[in-house]
């Protein structure tokens, strides 16, 4: 009895002790889950008590909010790239936003510290979709997700296409159409086929959309990962140091061959001289005759690699020009595409700028678009280590969208964010019934349509409300069209009414719209 007295004693105190904490204070002992404990001091950093006069609503940094106006225009980008992906006969892909941490670490080499990590979830160590972005280049939202998902369901063949957000962790330049979290628009062929073939799709696909989208002139570089590497072996860069010279070499759309050559020289130990042989290449640009010139180069034409990256690009030059591009696209020994993964051709889209903005300050978007081919990545995934060649394109859609903002907004553009197609009106009271009946019947019809949602609507103020939404056409019951058996159908344009019988209306709108 003493020993239960003792207990009932303490159950009191601690049940007392509960009731006189404060609000604002938090028991972790009490707390057995991580889940709690992170909630518990979560509440507890809020302070509830304390005044938020310090609080500003905002959106994180380096992401944004899109406007109706602003997801008009992206809509209309999307559906552009997306049309001429399908043209191209691929299908659609989806892949979940986050992937086992060590999927995505171990594929994306000296970059990967740009990935988000998420807190340890269930056991799993877990990283955001990730994509490898400095100024002068785009990566793939998904051809690591994509290269797993073929190694797990033992896919040899599949071209596929897949819009997505992605995210990446460093310092974003919104000027740019740079962001933490944006959208990329991805298409890629895997398969074994005959070469050159599905790589020259890839620059067809990118020429459409770019054209489609009418940003002006652009130029798609093109190089070859082989070529970089008998480049690098040649001018005698330790095998070692590929990758990372590789690396700075991409830098050079952003800084300058004398910034480039500094960076690998002091920074990551390369020879000067080795640098200078480097630099004799990597300022070389041009069409076909460049790569018959580099064959005849007494110094690359004794390595194997350069050999069989330069009768790639041969290959690819003769199939771009039988497509029509060959002018749009230049062999460019400067560009790198510094991801690991790369095994063959690579290319980047770029806008050229036009007379008037080369007299002024362009905006500086980097790339638009850009890919290549990524021959063993799937075999990293696959326990036996079968490969699945692959090669694929990404379309900037955030540097695109940049683009298409700033000339909207220079030419004063006007943006309709709804496709409203008919308006439902009445002039008198009591009208409300009449006007439900008539607007469900355009939905039924397929047809877009509003209404206001007050019992008596004024006409003019209806009629204001069509104007301003860019409402093509009107509908208006009232008492007489009722005792008539019609319904006037309103031009908002012209202004011009015609009263049309009821049972005609709906063919007689669609007739309208098919016209218009």
């Amino acid at each position: 009895m003493p020993q239960l007295g003792l207990l009932h004693g303490r159950a009191w105190a601690s049940l007392l002790g509960k009731l006189l904490r404060p609000p604002g204070a938090v028991c972790i002992g009490a707390v057995h889950s991580h889940s709690q404990v992170a909630e518990a001091v979560l509440v507890s950093q809020l302070k509830p008590h304390q005044e938020k006069s310090n609080f500003i609503i905002k959106t994180p940094k380096g992401t944004r909010d899109l406007t109706p106006q602003q997801m008009v225009v992206r809509e209309k980008i999307l559906d552009l790239v997306v049309s001429c992906f399908k043209r191209h006969g691929a299908k659609g892909l989806d892949t979940p936003a986050f992937e086992l941490k060590e999927v995505l670490t171990e594929k994306y080499g000296e970059d990967s510290g740009l990935i988000y990590d998420l807190q340890d979830q269930g056991g799993e160590l877990l990283s955001l979709r990730y994509d490898l972005t400095y100024p002068s280049s785009l990566t793939s939202l998904c051809e690591v997700p994509f290269a797993r998902y073929l190694a797990m369901n033992k896919v040899k063949k599949m071209k596929r296409y897949h819009v997505g957000k992605v995210w990446r962790r460093e310092s974003p330049t919104v000027v740019q159409g740079r962001y933490r979290e944006f959208c990329q628009c991805d298409f890629d062929i895997a398969g074994q086929f005959d070469p050159m073939i599905p790589d020259a799709e890839c620059l067809k696909i990118m020429c459409e959309i770019l054209s489609g989208l009418q940003l002006g002139d652009f130029l798609i570089k093109v190089n070859d990962r082989r070529i970089l590497d008998g480049m690098f072996a040649v001018c005698g860069v330790p095998e070692s140091k590929f990758h990372t010279i590789c690396s700075s070499i991409d830098k050079l759309g952003k800084m300058s061959w004398k910034d480039v050559r500094h960076e690998m020289v002091a920074k990551k130990g390369l020879a000067p001289e080795v640098a200078d042989r480097i630099g004799d290449y990597v300022q070389c640009h041009g069409g076909v005759s460049l790569v018959e010139q580099m064959f005849q180069d007494p110094r690359l034409s004794q390595n194997k690699q350069a050999l069989e990256g330069l009768g790639d690009l041969k290959l690819l030059f003769e199939y771009v020009t039988l497509f029509g591009i060959a002018e749009k696209i230049s062999f460019d020994l400067s560009l790198a595409r510094g991801l690991d993964y790369y095994t063959g051709v690579v290319y980047e889209a770029v806008l050229l700028p036009t007379p008037a903005q080369a007299e002024e300050e362009p905006l500086n978007v980097g790339s638009v678009a850009a890919g290549g081919r990524y021959d063993g990545l799937v075999g990293m995934f696959d326990p036996k280590g079968h490969k699945v060649p692959c090669v694929g394109l990404s379309i900037g859609v955030e540097r695109i969208f940049s683009i298409v903002e700033q000339k909207m907004k220079t030419f004063g553009e006007k943006i309709r964010t709804t496709e409203t197609q008919v308006f439902v009106a009445s002039p008198q009271k009591n009208f409300l019934q009449e006007r439900l009946k008539l607007i469900a019947e355009l939905w039924d019809a397929g047809i877009k349509a509003e209404l206001l949602y007050k019992n008596n609507p004024k006409l003019l103020t209806q009629l204001h409300y069509c104007e301003n939404m860019g409402i093509p056409l009107v509908v208006i019951v009232g008492e007489q069209e009722l005792k008539e058996g019609v319904i006037k159908l309103r031009s908002v344009a012209s202004r011009e009414e015609v009263a049309i019988k009821r049972e005609n209306l709906v063919a007689e709108i669609q007739k309208r719209l098919s016209e218009s």
